[in-house]
């Protein structure tokens, strides 16, 4: 790129690293996200200039005997090109980190807490947390008419470029903004669906997300999964007893259930949502023992009588069996009794087991005579029993009060400063289900982060060393009347009253104090390496006058100092905290390049200067002071190997022409390539 594009290019209206991103936005289409994962996933059917070639997939489905699906339906709604675009972008936020968090109590933390809009929020995690995240609970907003849900998106393109996106003519113009600030279906599903798009991404192949849902939008979210996350992953769908009272405001059925929405990013094998059976189960479910502990006894013959029609004779042998119950697969003088998997009326049936695997575990078998006739039995230990869970909860542990209770508790108070809460029970069944002890747990729709409560309650139970990753918009419990004066939300009274002006406030606080309860429960079980914190940051849109900056940047000004990285201060973005604007880039930046919010920056001494290294890789130059002898320095280094990274990368804000061309040409001599990421 020449300098006289460079400059150009730095003149239209951009913010920082937003001017890239924003750069990247306006080619967005709204089969982008989709075309990226299939280049991602097909890459061979990509032309070298990005155009997917449609012939050479038909002709592979031909050649693999596939059969193409000729009709079919599919989900529609206004806005829906719309929401996909939104699926596609990148984010136009940066990340603030809160020093006083992340350096105090959340220094040693790994889980993570964000502030700000959770569509951002996913958009900043594509790159750092991209095929990481083993488990996703969400608690959207229900649509009820009443739970103050309203499309949020203020549709900041004009009309003429809309229709250029879209293909709209004035009428679907107007129609797709009509949702604008609306409760519709349509709104709805065009809120969720970028959402639900990038949080796939997130998942691991062995990954699953849980949403909760009631009677107003189940229909929609299924078939909204179905087009996502495809039909082959629909795990089931649980109906969750938690107000066994029923809503007496309800018209015709006093509602007392919700929905529990289950889907898997692949296909997983059955048995991988069951749930350790609890000492009671065992007691009453394993009532005989042995050396090796309690166990229970499974008939060996498969009783589905179905079953053998289609799999002998492959489990179709015979067992011999001694007086005293003993089994073994040949026979002989001891083993002379011969049993095999028939039923009464004659019926051959077959054993659950192969032959190959009966004898392996010939241990585990046993006879037991009934009347006349022998039955052969295998022992299952309680050790590894886990049970299969039924598509009904009605447990009072999971009742909404309890979540109230359990909230009420911790914040030592009988107001509700939150509206029905999960109960922290309830979300430990859900998070016990994925089996991952030592995983990634995500929830977007944070609320009172009952999530962050129950992964932590969890750890100290079996040991595990799960993280939670939450995300909270700060929305307000009060609102600003008339008389310039805060008044209290309806609904936000009691938790203004305590001093919690926003939701997020409550959700980190809710943290703290259910960490400190946890600790004096088990103070003297409680692990050593007991995570009950977190590192904290805000996602927040640059302000007007950094916009207005950045307009006016000039590249030529060798007295170039407006402070531009001031800008992304917390102070000049308007949040609470001491960050500097620095850290905020650097931050946003890391994330952007696919470095973990806990990863190791070293700071890195040019004179008086202060860059930042991170793993040997990658060295960033965001503050303005850059000179001649920082050049010098940086590549007397880099050519002596005193220092090894692979890219440099500069806030081009920060630099004027001269000290640009300087450095890019003194990195083009050095033998090793070093390679220069300019930003903007």
């Amino acid at each position: 790129m020449t300098f006289a594009k460079l400059y150009q290019l730095t003149k239209s209206r951009r913010n920082f690293m937003q001017t890239d991103n924003e750069k990247y936005n306006k080619t967005v289409q709204p089969n982008t996200a989709f075309l990226n994962e299939l280049k991602d996933k097909l890459p061979e059917f990509f032309t070298r200039e990005g155009f997917f070639d449609l012939d050479k997939f038909r002709n592979q489905l031909k050649d693999k005997n596939i059969n193409e699906l000729s009709e079919g339906y599919q989900l529609n709604f206004i806005g829906k090109d719309y929401a996909r675009r939104q699926a596609g972008e990148m984010p136009t936020t940066v990340i603030v980190p809160d020093e006083k968090q992340n350096k105090g109590e959340g220094k040693e933390s790994n889980n993570l807490f964000f502030t700000g809009d959770n569509l951002e929020v996913l958009r900043h995690l594509q790159n750092n947390y991209q095929n990481k995240i083993n488990v996703i609970y969400i608690d959207p907003p229900y649509n009820t008419g009443s739970d103050g849900f309203v499309y949020p998106d203020s549709f900041e393109y004009s009309d003429e470029k809309l229709k250029d996106m879209f293909g709209m003519d004035d009428d679907q113009v107007e129609r797709l903004k009509s949702i604008q600030g609306k409760s519709s279906h349509s709104a709805w599903l065009t809120f969720m669906y970028p959402r639900l798009v990038l949080a796939k991404n997130l998942l691991t192949d062995d990954g699953i997300i849980f949403i909760s849902i009631d009677d107003n939008e189940v229909t929609n979210l299924h078939e909204l999964m179905d087009s996502i996350f495809g039909e082959i992953n629909f795990m089931s769908q649980v109906s969750v007893v938690n107000n066994p009272r029923g809503r007496s405001q309800d018209k015709y059925i006093a509602t007392s259930s919700e929905y529990l929405m289950i889907f898997s990013k692949k296909p997983l094998p059955a048995g991988v949502i069951s749930v350790k059976k609890n000492v009671n189960d065992i007691v009453k479910d394993y009532p005989e023992e042995d050396e090796i502990g309690k166990y229970r006894l499974i008939e060996l013959r498969n009783t589905h009588r179905d079953f053998g029609k289609f799999n002998r004779p492959n489990l179709y042998y015979p067992v011999y069996v001694s007086e005293d119950g003993e089994v073994a697969l040949t026979p002989n003088e001891k083993f002379k009794y011969k049993v095999l998997p028939n039923w009464n009326d004659g019926f051959e049936g077959c054993w659950t087991w192969s032959e190959s695997k009966s004898k392996e575990n010939k241990h585990l078998l046993i006879g037991r005579k009934h009347n006349d006739s022998w039955k052969i039995y295998r022992k299952s230990y309680a050790k590894n029993s886990y049970k299969q869970l039924k598509s009904i909860w009605n447990e009072k542990s999971f009742y909404t009060d309890k979540g109230q209770l359990r909230v009420g508790k911790l914040f030592e108070t009988k107001n509700k400063i939150f509206s029905a809460p999960k109960s922290d029970q309830y979300i430990k069944q859900i998070v016990k289900m994925s089996g991952k002890k030592n995983g990634v747990f995500l929830d977007f729709f944070a609320g009172s982060s009952t999530t962050a409560d129950a992964v932590m309650q969890l750890n100290v139970e079996d040991g595990g060393h799960r993280k939670f990753i939450m995300a909270q918009l700060p929305e307000k419990t009060y609102q600003i009347n008339k008389d310039d004066k805060e008044v209290p939300t309806k609904g936000g009274q009691a938790a203004y009253d305590a001093g919690f002006k926003s939701i997020d406030q409550i959700s980190r606080e809710r943290i703290r104090r259910a960490a400190k309860k946890i600790r004096e429960d088990n103070e003297l079980t409680l692990p050593e390496d007991f995570d009950g914190s977190f590192k904290h940051y805000r996602v927040v849109k640059p302000i007007k006058q950094t916009l207005e900056n950045i307009e006016d940047f000039d590249p030529n000004n060798t007295n170039l100092f407006t402070n531009m990285v001031d800008g992304f201060s917390s102070q000049s973005l308007e949040v609470a905290g001491d960050t500097a604007g620095e850290d905020t880039i650097l931050t946003t930046w890391l994330a952007k390049d696919g470095y973990s919010f806990d990863t190791n920056v070293e700071e890195i001494k040019f004179g008086n200067y202060t860059a930042h290294q991170v793993e040997n890789n990658r060295l960033y130059l965001i503050n303005e002071g850059w000179g001649a002898d920082q050049t010098r320095e940086l590549l007397n280094q880099l050519g002596t190997h005193q220092l090894e990274v692979q890219s440099v990368v500069i806030f081009g804000y920060s630099f004027n022409v001269a000290e640009l061309r300087e450095l890019e040409n003194g990195l083009k001599q050095l033998d090793s390539k070093v390679t220069l990421i300019k930003r903007y």
